[in-house]
């Protein structure tokens, strides 16, 4: 597939590295000029560009970025896009440590439901529970003893599907976590965030989570928080 990763951290950095190792064809982008990524090229084979191009002729655009950066991204990004463009976002919001206050999941909206409303794209939560360097290093074959399993969730079910496929693909088993407004149940804070759960591990914590965000993923006791993107675009 032809594959769009936005943000080259380090769950986009993984992703590059893992995806060509697949065969995939990646292109990748960061808040930069394409020239800076140019020594992850070199090693992966992957295709710098801008953002903004990302979504042209891709099957999937992955979104792996600060929360408080959503916003920044351009307008319109995908109104050029094919109607079967798959959109993974993998991003979680840390309030106190980097993104602000955004108020709207601060009052229990689902941070990728607020992802979908300022892309104005609908998009599959995947990835974001899992530590980057555990992404790299423990994914197993398909079958495997003990293999770790990670939560994906949506609305589109075909969308859904495709990005299970890929999360096999990289070594893990992937559980169908359900619609986007349930996705909060794989936010940080959650049983599921960075516990590398097996398959019913991870149904477990799914059912075990609660809706109500714990104090240390809320923006409540940061001074003088911003509040990037209230409204959605």
């Amino acid at each position: 597939m032809r594959i769009g990763i936005i943000g080259a951290g380090q769950i986009g950095g993984t992703l590059t590295r893992r995806l060509r190792t697949l065969g995939h064809e990646v292109h990748v982008a960061n808040s930069k000029n394409p020239k800076t990524l140019a020594s992850l090229a070199a090693e992966t084979g992957a295709i710098p560009g801008w953002a903004a191009e990302m979504p042209d002729d891709a099957d999937v655009v992955v979104v792996t970025i600060p929360m408080k950066s959503i916003p920044d991204l351009p307008d319109n990004l995908f109104a050029r896009a094919s109607d079967d463009l798959v959109v993974i976002d993998t991003c979680n919001y840390y309030p106190k440590e980097r993104d602000g206050l955004i108020a709207e999941i601060e009052a229990g909206l689902p941070e990728s439901c607020w992802v979908e409303r300022q892309l104005g794209h609908p998009v599959i939560k995947a990835f974001n529970n899992i530590m980057a360097s555990h992404l790299f290093e423990r994914g197993k074959p398909t079958g495997a003893k003990n293999r770790i399993s990670l939560p994906v969730a949506g609305d589109d079910e075909r969308a859904k599907a495709v990005v299970m496929k890929l999360v096999d693909q990289l070594g893990f088993d992937a559980i169908d976590a359900g619609a986007l407004d349930e996705s909060w149940r794989q936010q940080p804070g959650t049983p599921v965030y960075t516990t590398d759960l097996d398959a019913q591990g991870v149904l477990r914590a799914l059912s075990d989570a609660s809706d109500k965000r714990p104090p240390a993923w809320t923006a409540s006791s940061s001074r003088g928080a911003s509040q990037p993107g209230a409204a959605p675009r």
